[in-house]
């Protein structure tokens, strides 16, 4: 582990030497960052608005550095988490093969410029080799030209698969992945993880899905604008720190009661000084001898008290020194501390009963349900509905084959999208929406429970950050007047980092009410403790498959 580069120790993927950068509104993110990057293969992590996702623009070339320089190889790679979001784009563009398939094609209509052969080069099965790469990630396109489909053709996880796709075909020598499995379900995942571990050249992944983290080489923390290397896995990484944390408040024990001990001593030493000030006073007062040499004793009582005073004194502080050292070794980052509301669904009254085709599907009590299936088979479209009918509405889409017979009127819903926020209001504005009894300083202490403090509570919704307004929508839910009975949260760590989502599960595994959860991350699904799963199918209704894994 090392908080400075290591020149000696791997070849070096991407260096950065005092790196300087700041927001557009003059925040700095990073101040004189030095950092390097080994081959291999290396998950970044950090907190929301850390800057992942700017350091890797930085090493890709996408933003310039205000100070210092970035060096990494001409053929870098970037795989930027927005890119389901440029539906106009083709799938030879998203490829990065569009000019090799156009100059491919001219050449087949006659046209045998140079400049046409200049740009397929050796790529003349480029097309092929294409197709080949998005079948492997089962993304299989049809019509008379399939590379030539926009991208809002594409599921937005087919969307991530091809551009994934179109790196292996370019081969970069430095790639740089951001959030990569955001929009994938589980198969997806999970060839995704395959192709990282035979990934060809370097590979840098920021990432908050713990198993992808386990197959990296080694972990980058990036905290407090500085960057700091942890060998191993993301397992591996988390242990490391727990045996740091456990050491350095050790540490702090130590030198608090270093601090009590110096204190003591001084109190001690002030009392003796103060016994021997009287005494010689005392002596001086009744004369038993000579006036000089009762003089030159009070004057060395007071020089030698003196200098044990200010050695006391010295060695006080130095103790106070060494707390402030060890205090800050241990971490105390600010984590949103989510209190869920005190609710309880009853063991075995329905909560909702849905009918799935011949069969009906039950939530009972404080039972916790995972909703899984591949992207496009109908979760949310369920879940909406599910909602919808809370509410006393229709549906915006009906579920396949699905139709709710009951549903507690007490939900509470976190939407994927988010789009429970209206982007004109503030944010206090948007949770009182949901608690129009609640005072504007307990919504405003509520927000800060959810680090949205002082004059963020101001903003519109509309200028959070991804992270921020993530907490907005959740603190929205749970500071509704009613508490919600059952508590319906569809993909709900794609926008938490690491800490926030462990808050979110520690709070999960106190609520005592319904939960049905959509979500690919299993490990989020296992710590939670859901006990069923209803999967989804396309075309079809759900299904109840209890105890599978």
């Amino acid at each position: 582990m090392s908080n400075a580069p290591n020149p000696a120790h791997a070849p070096h993927a991407a260096v950065l030497t005092g790196v300087g950068y700041a927001w557009p509104d003059g925040t700095p993110v990073f101040d004189r960052l030095d950092a390097v990057f080994e081959t291999g293969r290396t998950g970044l992590i950090g907190r929301n608005g850390s800057g992942k996702s700017t350091l890797l623009k930085l090493v890709s070339g996408a933003l310039r550095p205000e100070a210092g320089a970035v060096s990494a190889p001409e053929r870098t790679g970037l795989l930027d988490q927005s890119l389901p979001l440029d539906t106009g784009r083709t799938v030879a563009g998203l490829l990065g093969i569009a000019p090799a398939l156009a100059g491919l094609r001219a050449i087949e209509a006659g046209d045998a410029s140079e400049a046409n052969f200049a740009a397929v080069g050796d790529d003349w099965d480029i097309e092929e080799r294409a197709l080949a790469q998005l079948a492997r990630f089962g993304i299989a396109l049809d019509g008379p030209d399939p590379l030539g489909r926009t991208v809002g053709t594409l599921s937005g996880g087919e969307a991530v698969l091809a551009g994934i796709a179109g790196l292996i075909l370019r081969r970069p020598a430095l790639t740089l992945l951001d959030e990569p499995t955001n929009n994938l379900d589980r198969r997806a995942r999970e060839l995704l993880c395959e192709a990282v571990g035979s990934w060809p050249g370097a590979l840098v992944v920021v990432s908050h899905d713990r198993e992808l983290l386990d197959r990296m080489d080694r972990i980058a923390e990036l905290r407090g604008g500085r960057i700091r290397m942890w060998g191993g896995g993301y397992t591996h990484y988390t242990e490391r720190l727990a045996e740091e944390q456990e050491a350095a408040r050790r540490a702090v024990r130590a030198a608090e009661a270093g601090v009590r001990k110096e204190k003591r001593q001084l109190a001690e030493a002030r009392i003796k000084l103060d016994r021997r000030v009287r005494y010689g006073s005392k002596m001086y007062e009744t004369k038993r001898e000579p006036k000089v040499v009762m003089k030159q004793r009070k004057r060395d009582a007071q020089v030698a008290a003196g200098k044990h005073r200010i050695m006391q004194e010295a060695r006080l502080e130095g103790a106070r020194e060494e707390l402030t050292a060890a205090e800050e070794a241990v971490r105390d980052d600010d984590a949103i501390r989510i209190a869920l509301p005190g609710t309880e669904a009853p063991a075995g009254q329905d909560v909702l009963v849905l009918a799935a085709g011949e069969r009906g599907l039950h939530l009972r009590g404080p039972e916790r349900i995972a909703l899984t299936g591949g992207n496009g088979t109908g979760k949310t479209t369920l879940l909406r509905a599910v909602v919808a009918a809370a509410r006393g509405g229709e549906p915006p889409v009906r579920p396949a084959g699905t139709e709710v017979v009951r549903v507690t009127s007490r939900v509470g819903y976190l939407p994927q999208r988010l789009d429970l926020l209206d982007d004109r209001l503030s944010v206090l504005e948007n949770v009182r929406a949901a608690a129009p009894s609640a005072s504007p300083q307990a919504i405003r202490a509520g927000l800060a429970r959810f680090l949205i403090r002082g004059d963020r509570a101001d903003l519109p919704a509309g200028a959070l950050s991804g992270g921020e307004r993530f907490r907005v929508a959740l603190a929205r839910v749970l500071l509704a007047d009613t508490a919600p009975r059952l508590l319906i949260l569809d993909e709900p760590t794609n926008s938490l980092d690491l800490d926030s989502a462990a808050r979110l599960t520690e709070a999960l595994s106190d609520y005592r009410g319904a939960l049905l959860v959509a979500s690919h991350d299993e490990a989020f699904l296992r710590d939670i403790g859901t006990t069923r799963r209803w999967r989804t199918r396309p075309g079809l209704p759900p299904e109840d498959s209890a105890g599978a894994g």
